[in-house]
């Protein structure tokens, strides 16, 4: 699996993985996420549209990170079209736990929107 991480001048981060999401590269997503959650990460972007094949490790580390970003008051933001992972989220209802895009574009605009909600959130 080919990992590919990158951060906006809005802080926030976007990993785009491509080919198959496995154990192996649930492990090192893991190892990602730890890492880039030490920099005070705002919003954070999966992109998994180039991925080809999901094992239950795979939807596994997702969760993961979920749980581990929602913690941190992260919102997570998951692109995906209607490929082989959203059949898997599907298969395992668990879809609706994400917040999901079919675009970078629409990801940016749902962060946007995100952002402008918690900004309202906070007494000032």
């Amino acid at each position: 699996m080919e990992m590919k991480l990158s951060k906006n001048d809005d802080n926030i981060y976007h990993l785009a993985l491509s080919g198959y999401m496995d154990l192996c590269s649930a492990n090192q997503l893991k190892e990602i996420i730890l890492k880039v959650i030490k920099n005070n990460v705002e919003q954070f972007i999966i992109s998994l549209n180039d991925v080809t094949s999901i094992s239950s490790a795979g939807i596994g580390s997702l969760v993961w990170v979920f749980s581990t970003l929602k913690k941190l008051g992260c919102p997570l933001i998951i692109i995906a079209n209607e490929g082989i992972v959203m059949q898997a989220l599907e298969a395992t209802r668990i879809k609706g736990y994400f917040t999901i895009a079919a675009s970078m574009k629409e990801a940016l605009a749902l962060a946007a929107a995100t952002r402008k909600e918690l900004a309202q959130a906070v007494p000032g």
